[in-house]
């Protein structure tokens, strides 16, 4: 039996870090799958003129290794852009460049298969069996490893139900640019959602308004439309030594605690919310009456389809009243939720320990914590974090300290360093 030491599943920019960091200085037998055809991060929202809100430092592996040769840096040297990157001028790379980077990795990395779905993962005395539909090639195969790391990411988070209204009329802003030639005709665009894509896709649809002739609307159940904080002394929340503090509170005390961050996790750009409000500015000289609405305080309870176009029905949740509106086409810029696949409940759920209904015990170092704990064989997961490791669960800097903390484990040594003490803020006394 061929045993490897690492099987990932999934391959988003965790798995893929994971993958790129194994395959420089470290002997791990690892091997990754992917159900998609092909690497592809966010497609549907690499909207012209968009940046990560990281800095370009937050790839896959400078965190661990600089000198790697899957930095962004490289990538940029490789594609002969460091000149170009070094009169751009910023620390946050397009949107689109990252993709492009992250692809790049992926088709350097053999042990990467694509076309390939787990089905089934079966927990052995001592290993892991696993179960991959390689659907490109109609094969169905078992792999046996030592470890397993989920990384399925998320699935757009749809807050009610659809029912038999077709995705051109309303979708998730996920599909946002593969359904925009579609949303650009309408007379009424609706857009639902209170964070970066929500205001990009508005401010995307409202440099094109003039040429369309279309009614844009802009609701979100926040009290308003809140600026992310971006300042670099509160921003050190995003580091390793915060997820250890974090990581040891309570669950009660971690999810009040995620409550009082929520202007350092969610949140619009500055930058992007100064665009909208100047162009808005310059389109209303001599008070300008414009087709457009801007609504917090609204909560959007349902989506009818009618003989002609949607009704929208809704509630403002602070005058506790009922409204409804006529509109053609509905983006909603709702977010993600952790996309745990049906094969994990089956095999996993009376195994492990849970924190609620809903969410698994995670330890310190990202293993699933196990009914039974005499075990050599661990499952790591990079999936569904924000309630066991706080703020930084989905932020792409912090990606990297978690590879190298899973990496470590498994291989018994310090192949990477860890960074810690390395911020002004304490969170605890010393």
């Amino acid at each position: 039996m061929e045993l490897y030491d690492v099987v990932g599943i999934g391959i988003g920019p965790y798995n893929l870090g994971l993958a790129a960091l194994t395959d420089e200085k470290t002997e791990l037998k690892t091997i990754f799958f992917d159900q998609n055809g092909e690497f592809a991060w966010h497609p549907g929202m690499l909207i012209d003129g968009t940046d990560l809100q990281v800095s370009f430092l937050a790839d896959l592996v400078t965190f661990a290794n600089p000198t790697s040769k899957y930095t962004f840096l490289n990538y940029l040297h490789e594609q002969n852009r460091l000149y170009k990157f070094f009169f751009f001028h910023k620390f946050e790379i397009p949107r689109a460049e990252y993709a492009s980077y992250l692809k790049w990795v992926a088709e350097q990395l053999p042990q990467c298969y694509f076309q390939s779905e787990v089905v089934d993962v079966v927990d052995h005395d001592n290993y892991y069996e696993v179960v991959v539909n390689h659907w490109g090639r109609q094969e169905e195969k078992s792999y046996f490893t030592k470890h397993i790391v989920l990384g399925t990411g998320s699935k757009p988070n749809i807050p009610f139900e659809l029912d038999d209204i077709e995705s051109e009329e309303v979708h998730h802003s996920s599909q946002y640019l593969y359904l925009k030639d579609q949303t650009i005709r309408a007379k009424h665009i609706t857009i639902i959602g209170s964070g970066q894509s929500a205001s990009e896709i508005f401010y995307d649809l409202l440099t094109l308004q003039e040429h369309f002739d279309y009614h844009l609307a802009w609701y979100t159940r926040s009290p308003g439309l809140l600026q992310l904080d971006n300042s670099k002394i509160g921003q050190e929340v995003f580091s390793p030594d915060y997820v250890d503090y974090f990581h040891e509170l309570s669950f009660q005390e971690r999810k009040d605690t995620l409550e009082h961050l929520g202007q350092l996790r969610k949140g619009i750009k500055k930058e992007t919310l100064h665009k909208i409000h100047e162009l808005l500015y310059h389109r209303s000289v001599d008070n300008k009456r414009l087709p457009i609405t801007i609504q917090p305080l609204t909560e959007i309870n349902k989506v009818f389809k009618k003989a002609s176009g949607l009704e929208v029905h809704a509630t403002h949740w602070q005058k506790e009243r009922n409204i409804s509106f006529d509109t053609e086409k509905v983006v909603l810029a709702t977010g993600y939720k952790p996309n745990i696949p049906d094969w994990f409940y089956n095999r996993f759920e009376d195994k492990i320990e849970w924190e609620d209904d809903k969410l698994f015990k995670v330890d310190d170092h990202f293993r699933l914590s196990f009914k039974n704990r005499d075990r050599d064989h661990h499952f790591y997961t990079l999936t569904n974090l924000v309630h066991s490791h706080g703020t930084g669960a989905t932020n792409l800097g912090l990606a990297v300290d978690r590879n190298i903390q899973i990496i470590n484990e498994i291989a018994g040594k310090k192949v990477y360093k860890q960074q810690r003490d390395t911020i002004f803020t304490q969170f605890e006394p010393k």
